[in-house]
């Protein structure tokens, strides 16, 4: 049932560009380390780079377990599931990196969404994902569900952050620059955002 494929393009490509939510799984190296698995729905936050590579942005939150564990060892999966329309998840599995603010590639990365204002949800790095392994499966068990909206109070939560209030947020919380395993997690200070091009 479930098939191979070797780029992100197609019919593909505009499944996984026309959903509103995806999930990201990642884990630390040591066996008695926490899984993490979080929901990413900013609409506009997501982007294909191309037929292998994918992006997205890291907004803020109360943990930075998906950083971690790329900075250790890169792993992760990617999944979109078909909540309405025919049947589908599509997985890709591959390596991961975040690109955080003061890294050069940072400003022209963050210059292909254009769908969504990065500055009202605490900004910390864009995740790049470069597929090794893409596969669809059947999807027959997952429910018909309905977008409304996205919800706004995300924005309306860290649109009030400047980059120095929203570093001493990160500062605060236990699990931002280290995980909950204790690998490092994002580097504080947060670097103030690159100018735009």
């Amino acid at each position: 049932m479930g098939k191979t494929y070797e780029r992100i393009d197609g019919r593909l490509r505009t499944f996984i560009e026309e959903q509103h939510i995806f999930f990201t799984a990642t884990a630390p190296l040591a066996g008695d380390g926490t899984i993490n698995l979080s929901p990413k729905g900013v609409s506009g936050s997501f982007v294909v780079l191309d037929e292998l590579r994918v992006a997205y942005l890291d907004f803020a939150g109360s943990t930075a377990e998906t950083v971690a564990h790329l900075r250790e060892n890169g792993r992760i999966t990617l999944m979109w599931c078909a909540f309405q329309g025919p049947p589908n998840i599509v997985r890709v599995h591959g390596r991961g990196e975040p690109v955080f603010r003061d890294d050069p590639r940072f400003a022209d990365l963050l210059g292909r969404f254009g769908g969504v204002d990065h500055t009202r949800h605490g900004l910390r790095a864009v995740i790049v994902v470069t597929a090794e392994l893409i596969r669809d499966s059947c999807g027959f068990a997952v429910p018909f569900m309905s977008y409304d909206e996205d919800r706004p109070l995300h924005a309306q939560r860290f649109a009030r952050e400047d980059d120095h209030s929203l570093s001493g947020y990160f500062e605060k919380k236990e699990h931002i620059a280290t995980s909950i395993d204790g690998l490092p997690g994002l580097p504080l200070p947060l670097p103030g955002m690159p100018p735009a091009r």
